[in-house]
């Protein structure tokens, strides 16, 4: 956070950019993870959701190619996901009992609103890495986290075995250098979870010597 030396480096800035920092400090350190059953309905409205993917179009793209993309599971293709959530289960353990098949059901139920983030990782143009296309996801994907947060809601990235099962592919027929990332969860807080402590800088910065 900002302190008084902070303020003096910033002096030449002008009342509107100082304004616009704060609001960008304060929005990105009060993000946190909400999961799924911490959130309720209803989720984001029509507008709400333009302005969230809207924010993630201003996600870093080399070249403009677009490497991801999100698909929206409403209500009335829930029932398809938990299905694929449960045949992914048993592609994996066709010994699972039928509580535990039952729970991977109950998962596409959880989320107000629910988007799959798939990163398209090879392909033309050839010179651009599958690195740079998963960053370029990964930003697009904080993009809408943020952005939930500054509307007021609460959000979480949710992933697992199931994303590399067949029976996720098939459902949300993705093309060969296609891969599904996270589920994106996005809702109104119920219960916030307890502050975590940020990494401290010296864990992730050096400068090179």
């Amino acid at each position: 956070m900002f302190n008084d030396l902070d303020f003096q480096h910033t002096s030449a800035m002008s009342e509107r950019n100082i304004d616009s920092l704060l609001w960008a400090e304060s929005l990105i350190h009060s993000r946190r993870t909400t999961l799924p059953k911490r959130l309720t309905g209803p989720g984001p409205d029509e507008h709400q959701k333009i302005v969230i993917l809207e924010a993630a179009a201003a996600a870093p793209d080399h070249d403009q190619i677009l490497p991801w993309r999100f698909i929206e599971i409403p209500c009335t293709a829930r029932q398809s996901l938990g299905l694929a959530f449960e045949k992914a289960l048993l592609e994996r353990d066709p010994e699972a009992n039928p509580e535990e098949c039952l729970s991977a059901l109950e998962k596409a139920q959880r989320s107000p609103w629910l988007l799959l983030a798939i990163a398209r990782t090879q392909g033309e143009p050839i010179e651009i890495g599958p690195h740079e296309r998963l960053v370029s996801a990964g930003a697009a994907i904080q993009n809408v986290l943020l952005m939930a947060t500054a509307l007021g809601m609460g959000s979480a990235l949710t992933s697992g075995k199931a994303l590399q099962s067949s029976a996720i592919r098939d459902l949300f027929q993705l093309h060969p250098h296609e891969q599904a990332l996270c589920f994106i969860n996005v809702g109104h807080i119920v219960e916030s979870r307890k502050p975590r402590s940020r990494p401290n800088l010296a864990r992730f910065f050096s400068v090179l010597t």
